[in-house]
């Protein structure tokens, strides 16, 4: 049942086609270069293979369901990042003591908007954007704390709910600092949450007051204020939105601004506020979850304190040098607790979105500069899906250079793999063949994090390679506050995401079901349990969830049973090999992990997305795929096939064109007869959060994914 991929280079080399004569005489070059630059380096340096061979964490005793500790929290788990600093106002006014006047929050300001039109008659937004305009630690701090009495001011009492519903910007920093110094609970929402799902969030939590921005008060929250009776405060975050007469009575719209000057107003008759406690809720995250309405995880002071300092440890030399750049959605936990970590470590944080990102995005007018170039980011933050996309992108680019040019980089591309492999660094390839993709980014990033999802060994060996900076995979659940794990920066080993982080302890329980046991050989195996002050503290109002999720042991540390089904290397690195609930059982008993077929697949230039589908009542699986246009058009083209997009993905024809495609690729990632789709559906829309059909984090809602191609597993599986 293990998905793990091998990391051997040989396995994800690309092929090159170069005249044989030539290439014997580019690997002289290349042996005489390696000779030359081996001898310094063995004797000056410790390699990144010597240490990735290091022991990272152990089981603290000899039973076989031990738990794991990293080998720096032996003694004794880490729970803050700073003595007497054990709520987060207090990490925030420590940071601004220290980091007073330099620059925290930066936002570009926009130049110009223009409407361009494609060829098919469609009308694209495009924006030409300035430099980035910057505020201090004090700025932030002031600004917070003149919110924070505002909102006071409104009637907001502690330790009772207020919304955030708003794209990831500073002004969502500024508002959060300040529920943080005046104990208020934040509730977070994903913009791009469907409506019944908005509503279900802000009843549950039965909130008066939500923070937004004006282009979700008229794309949202209009349409659904009336199915909010508590309602009585709307404060958008970017100035006066227009007014309209369908708002019921009693709901009164503020700026953020004026709430502020309210505040700063009234600060001086003010009384003093009430402080929070480690214990008191922070924030209660709305997971856009893959199944039915969203829970609402309770997250305490403490357990994101934790969690950001297992976090923090990771990174080495983090500091006032560094730049990061927040564009993922601040209501999903890995990018709360990454932009937490820079803030409370004097790093810089510019904001961004995934539509200006790079120059190439799509709201970025042609010839002007996307957000990375501008800011030149060091550490960034990605979710699976977006470094996919990055990945197919440039190998695209790839193949459409010219023959001399492409075997250039295949080489490289090779030859730096081997380097890795053995633990060196390339210099010269770094410097001459790799500069401009790493300029895609900005061209000083040195860490990328991944997390949400488990990413594939060949694009994390892609991004190691051409983006010439290691790639921190994680794992973690917003039910533990984003942290579990993460990989060392010197460990390029693929298809592991790292020892236990120094906040918690990981422990592998007994899985009968799915013939997964601690005691299994040669490694221990089974469901991972996550405890420590990172694990929050349950889910909102949902009682039989939280104690089917979560439990307690003798000692009163909290656990979560996460579902996910993980392995042990002996250096003490974990492995995500399965998942409970992706498992099912065929008709003739064999068991199949959707997941693993999904991520033997998706790499495909011609995937750009897929679901795997099974039930018990059938002995073969289908799958659900959504095509890459281009490489489907030209699959077409070469076949002899005509029509449009829908024409196409709806042939029959096409659907077996590409069925025979990924069964070459699933025989080659080494998956079972029984595991390869035997029929396929071709979707001509793309799978995004609005359609409700995958997370914010872009992972699969199987559930409404089934609902929607209902008839087409009919179809599949033969029944009309």
């Amino acid at each position: 049942m293990n998905n793990h991929v091998s990391s051997k280079p040989s396995t994800m080399k690309l092929k090159q086609t170069i005249n044989p004569i030539l290439l014997y005489f580019i690997h002289f070059i290349i042996t005489l270069y390696t000779i030359l630059t081996y001898i310094p380096f063995y004797f000056l340096f410790e390699t990144r293979q010597e240490k990735s061979n290091q022991i990272k964490a152990k089981p603290v005793n000899s039973k076989p369901d031990s738990a794991y500790r990293s080998v720096n929290s032996l003694d004794g788990l880490a729970s803050v990042l700073y003595p007497g600093c054990d709520t987060l106002d207090k990490v925030f006014m420590y940071a601004k003591n220290k980091f007073k006047d330099k620059r925290l929050l930066g936002t570009r300001e926009i130049l110009n908007e223009e409407d361009e039109v494609q060829p098919n008659g469609k009308i694209f937004k495009k924006v030409i954007l300035g430099n980035y305009n910057w505020l201090s630690y004090e700025d932030v701090f002031v600004r917070a704390f003149n919110f924070g009495n505002g909102l006071q001011m409104l009637g907001q009492k502690p330790k009772t709910n207020i919304a955030i519903f708003c794209e990831t910007r500073a002004e969502w920093m500024i508002a959060a600092q300040a529920c943080f110094m005046y104990n208020f609970q934040l509730v977070t929402l994903y913009a791009t949450l469907g409506g019944p799902a908005i509503v279900h969030g802000l009843n549950e939590t039965e909130v008066t007051s939500i923070i937004t921005s004006k282009e979700l008060l008229q794309s949202k929250l209009k349409d659904i204020v009336s199915l909010v009776p508590r309602l009585r405060h709307i404060i958008t975050v970017d100035g006066k939105p227009p007014t309209w007469s369908e708002f019921p009575k009693g709901v009164i719209v503020h700026t953020m601004a004026a709430v502020q000057a309210l505040g700063a107003k009234a600060t001086m008759e003010s009384k003093p506020h009430s402080k929070p406690l480690p214990s008191d809720i922070a924030v209660i995250m709305y997971t856009s979850g893959s199944t039915g309405l969203p829970k609402g995880v309770m997250i305490s002071h403490s357990n994101i304190i934790a969690g950001i300092t297992g976090m923090a440890r990771r990174i080495p030399k983090l500091g006032e040098e560094d730049v990061y750049i927040g564009y993922l959605p601040l209501a999903h936990v890995l990018e709360l607790s990454a932009e937490l970590v820079c803030l409370s470590h004097g790093c810089r944080i510019g904001y961004s979105s995934p539509q200006t990102l790079a120059d190439q995005s799509s709201k970025i007018k042609k010839g002007s500069k996307g957000d990375t170039s501008m800011l030149k980011p060091t550490l960034m933050a990605a979710v699976p899906e977006i470094m996919d996309r990055i990945y197919k992108n440039v190998m695209n680019k790839v193949n459409e250079m010219s023959s001399f040019q492409r075997n250039l980089f295949i080489l490289a591309y090779n030859y730096k793999m081997e380097q890795i492999s053995k633990g060196k660094s390339t210099p010269l390839c770094d410097s001459f063949v790799f500069r401009k993709v790493r300029s895609l980014l900005g061209g000083n990033t040195r860490l990328l994090l991944c997390g949400g999802a488990p990413l594939s060994a060949a694009t994390q060996r892609f991004m190691n390679i051409c983006f010439c900076c290691p790639v921190g995979q994680g794992y973690g659940l917003t039910e533990s506050t984003g942290a579990g794990t993460i990989t060392e920066v010197w460990d390029y080993n693929t298809g592991r995401v790292g020892a236990p982080l120094v906040c918690c302890e990981i422990k592998l329980k007994n899985w009968e079901e799915g013939g997964y046991f601690n005691t299994d050989k040669p490694h221990p195996r089974g469901e991972i349990l996550i405890g420590g002050q990172n694990v929050t503290m349950g889910y909102y109002k949902n009682e039989a969830k939280t104690k089917a999720d979560f439990f307690e042991d003798e000692n009163g540390q909290r656990w979560l049973c996460t579902g996910d089904i993980g392995e042990f290397d002996p250096d003490g690195c974990l492995k995500i090999i399965d998942r409970k609930k992706d498992l099912v059982k065929l008709q003739a008993g064999e068991y199949v992990s959707l997941g693993k077929v999904e991520a033997a697949l998706k790499n495909l230039p011609l995937i750009d997305n897929i679901c795997a589908y099974a039930n018990s009542y059938h002995s073969y699986v289908i799958g659900f795929v959504v095509p890459n246009q281009k490489e489907l058009t030209e699959l077409a083209q070469k076949k002899g096939l005509k029509g449009t997009w829908e024409e196409l993905c709806n042939s029959s024809e096409m659907e077996n064109e590409v069925l025979k495609l990924l069964s070459e690729a699933a025989i080659s990632a080494s998956l079972e007869k029984f595991e390869i789709p035997v029929k396929i559906r071709l979707s001509p829309e793309p799978w995004t959060p609005e359609t409700g059909l995958v997370t914010d984090a872009f992972k699969l809602k199987r559930k409404e994914l089934k609902t929607h191609y209902q008839a087409d597993i009919e179809r599949m599986y033969g029944r009309k």
